[in-house]
C-alpha cells in the first residue's frame, strides 16, 4: 500500500494541539529546522516552549477561527489534542464524542478553508483487536469502546472535512517524557511493592514520543496523506514491556503475567492490536524504532537506565 502524498513543506508556522499533553509538549520540542511550532491548549497553561495560544475551545467554530486568524498564517496542523480517559469514555459518551469526533472534523475544516494540510493523530482502539498478523491501514474497523468509536469518527470526519489534505496517524501504548505513563507507573509500583502482576494478554507495541514526534513531523513535511500505522517495532505484552522496562532500569522486584480478566476495566481492550506500519516506513525512508530500543533511549534520557 504505497503512500499518498500532497506537496511537501519546507519551513513556517505549524500550530500544534494539546500542547500541554505528554506528545503535544514534545512535538513542540522537536519543530525541524525553517519550522516554527505554535502551541495551544484549552488548559490556559502557559509553560512550555511555543505553548502560546493558550485557552482556545477546539469545538467551537468561531474560536478555531480567532486562533487561525490570532497566531497564523499556518503552513500546517498537527493534530493530538484528544480525550484519552478510556475508561471514563464509557461514561461520557457525548463529551468524548464532542472531543474525538466533531473537534477533528472542526479543525480539519478550518485547514481545509485555508489550503493547508493538517496530521490528525488517531489510535489502534479502531480495531477490535482479534487479529492474528499486524493490522494495515486498509483492514477493517470494528471499535469496541467508546473511545475507539469516538476517535474512529473524528478521523472519518477529518477526512470528510478534508479529504486531499489530511494524514491519520494511528499510534498505541504511548510514553514519553512529560506526563502519566506506563513505564513511570511500573518503576514508581515497583518502589512501594515486591512483587507486582502485570496483563500478558494484551499485545501491542510500545512507542515512545520521542520516536512518534518526529515521524508526525515527517508527515507533515512530505506532505502524508490519508491513513498512516505510527508506531515502535515490533510487539510486546503488557508484561513483557514492564519486564523489560525493570531489567534496563536495573530495578530487581518480582513480575508476573496475569490475564485480563483478573484486572477487569469498563472499556474492553484491543487483545492484539500490532500496527504494520510499512507504509510510514517507505514514505519516511525508514522505520521507527524497535520498541525495545526506544524504551532504552527513553530511560537514558530519564536518566533512569541501568550502567548509563
Amino acid at each position: 500500500m504505497s503512500p499518498n502524498t500532497g506537496a511537501p513543506l519546507t519551513g513556517g508556522r505549524v500550530l500544534v494541539t494539546g500542547a500541554s499533553g505528554m506528545l503535544g509538549s514534545q512535538l513542540l520540542l522537536d519543530a525541524p529546522p525553517g519550522f516554527e511550532a505554535v502551541g495551544t491548549d484549552r488548559s490556559g497553561r502557559d509553560d512550555g516552549p511555543g505553548l502560546a495560544a493558550t485557552g482556545y475551545d477546539l469545538t467551537d467554530p468561531a474560536a478555531i477561527a480567532d486562533l487561525f486568524d490570532t497566531h497564523g498564517p499556518f503552513v500546517g496542523v498537527i493534530h493530538p489534542a484528544a480525550y484519552t480517559a478510556v475508561d471514563l469514555a464509557e461514561e461520557e459518551r457525548d463529551v468524548a464524542h464532542k472531543v474525538n469526533g466533531d473537534m477533528a472534523g472542526l479543525v480539519a475544516d478550518a485547514c481545509a478553508q485555508r489550503g493547508i494540510p493538517m496530521v490528525l493523530v488517531s489510535t489502534d482502539f479502531v480495531f477490535a483487536g482479534d487479529g492474528t498478523r499486524p493490522y494495515r491501514e486498509d483492514d477493517p474497523t470494528d471499535p469496541q469502546s467508546v473511545y475507539g468509536s469516538t476517535k474512529l469518527e473524528g478521523e472519518r470526519q477529518a477526512l470528510a472535512a478534508h479529504p486531499d489534505g489530511v494524514a491519520i496517524a494511528r499510534t498505541q501504548w504511548l510514553y514519553g517524557p512529560r506526563g502519566k505513563h506506563f513505564p513511570g507507573t511500573m518503576l514508581a509500583l515497583a518502589e512501594q511493592r515486591d512483587s507486582l502482576n502485570v496483563v500478558h494478554d494484551q499485545v501491542g507495541s510500545p512507542t515512545s514520543t520521542l520516536e512518534l514526534s518526529p515521524a508526525l513531523w515527517d508527515l507533515l513535511r512530505l506532505g502524508g496523506r490519508g491513513i498512516f500505522h505510527s508506531a515502535c517495532e515490533g510487539q510486546a505484552s503488557w508484561y513483557e514491556f514492564a519486564a523489560a522496562t525493570f531489567e534496563l532500569a536495573g530495578v530487581s522486584v518480582s513480575v508476573s503475567p496475569c490475564t485480563t480478566d483478573e484486572f477487569p476495566r469498563p472499556a474492553k481492550r484491543p487483545a492484539y492490536s500490532v500496527l504494520d506500519c510499512a507504509r510510514l516506513g517507505e514514505l519516511r525512508g525508514a522505520r521507527m524504532a524497535p520498541w525495545r530500543d526506544a524504551l532504552s533511549n527513553f530511560l537514558r534520557s530519564e536518566g533512569r537506565l541501568a550502567g548509563a
